[in-house]
């Protein structure tokens, strides 16, 4: 796992919020949420494990009226056996439940539901066959991600989709047993991977599989290959500099110099026209250097020589001659 820089400063844009979301996963997620919600499905939204608030954040701006939104995580509380304490005080030391909610409504009007307490509350909490996306993103250890991954499976309808991360990071073991377990064993059925995450239903995969090819092989910023294993046509994904989507600024862009409060300015009323500039002043012309002395070749000092060395007379003559002729 990559080591998060650490701020204080509250977040302005979405990259400033601490967290593992990349940007593959931030198109993937888009677009899972924005075909559902264009092809009329409605559910609730569920994430279990949010850490500081990345991808909760990214997952809230699809919450549509009438829809919960819940999100869940230990923070600063207790662990429910001693191997989840020992990952929560290697791995999350920085969470807390108020930096989460400081981070959250940077961006939102509204915190979503927050249940404080390990995974395992999830089904008491959560209505069965209520939501439509769940991200599954807490504990690695394989008895709580087949705990969280059954729990998916009771509450997500018929149409809806499971998100696994890590699951085939190297640290991270527990996760990928109890992914493939779940393809294998539980009905689960993948509908592609990421460099990070599943992507999952308990429904039929090849109407959305058929939709993501269709999308992706339009689009040079991502690998793609489709392979066939144990049944299932799996659909792996790779960022080829690939930009994340647009997603608005926090509350706090204004708080940085030259950026919304200019924005807003110049978004207020027109400007007025510009005076055009003075055209710069023509610059003098060089002054031409003088044209060099012609030289003197070895023929005229030859000539100078032979007349210095003649009789007087002879030379006196030959010079009026040359005088005369100018």
């Amino acid at each position: 796992m990559a080591t998060i820089q650490e701020t204080t400063r509250p977040p302005r844009r979405l990259d400033d919020v601490p967290g593992w979301f990349p940007v593959l996963d931030q198109m993937l997620f888009d677009w899972f949420l924005t075909r559902q919600e264009a092809g009329g499905t409605r559910g609730d939204l569920l994430e279990v494990g949010v850490y500081l608030g990345k991808s909760a954040i990214f997952t809230g701006r699809h919450q549509r009226p009438g829809e919960k939104y819940t999100v869940c995580d230990l923070f600063e509380g207790d662990a429910p056996d001693d191997a989840n304490r020992a990952e929560a005080t290697k791995s999350y030391s920085a969470l807390s439940r108020a930096r989460f909610e400081e981070n959250y409504l940077s961006f939102h009007d509204e915190l979503p539901r927050v249940l404080q307490g390990p995974s395992s509350v999830v089904p008491e909490e959560v209505e069965a066959a209520s939501c439509r996306f769940v991200h599954i993103d807490a504990s690695h250890l394989y008895e709580h991600v087949h705990g969280d991954i059954g729990a998916a499976r009771d509450l997500l309808l018929p149409e809806g989709v499971v998100v696994l991360d890590d699951f085939r990071s190297e640290h991270t073991p527990g996760v990928s047993i109890a992914a493939w377990e779940a393809v294998l064993n539980r009905g689960l059925r993948p509908i592609c991977l990421s460099t990070q995450k599943l992507y999952g239903t308990w429904g039929d995969p090849e109407p959305v599989q058929d939709a993501l090819l269709e999308m992706v092989r339009d689009r040079s910023d991502c690998h793609l290959s489709v392979q066939e294993a144990a049944g299932h046509r799996i659909i792996r994904l790779k960022s080829k500099h690939m930009r994340a989507p647009a997603f608005p600024p926090s509350k706090h862009a204004q708080e940085e110099p030259g950026t919304a409060e200019q924005a807003e300015g110049s978004a207020a009323a027109e400007p007025p026209a510009a005076t055009p500039a003075p055209a710069p002043p023509v610059p003098a012309p060089a002054p031409t250097a003088p044209a060099p002395a012609p030289r003197r070749g070895p023929g005229r000092r030859a000539r100078r020589v032979a007349v210095d060395l003649l009789p007087p007379v002879l030379t006196r003559a030959i010079r009026n001659a040359r005088a005369a002729r100018r």
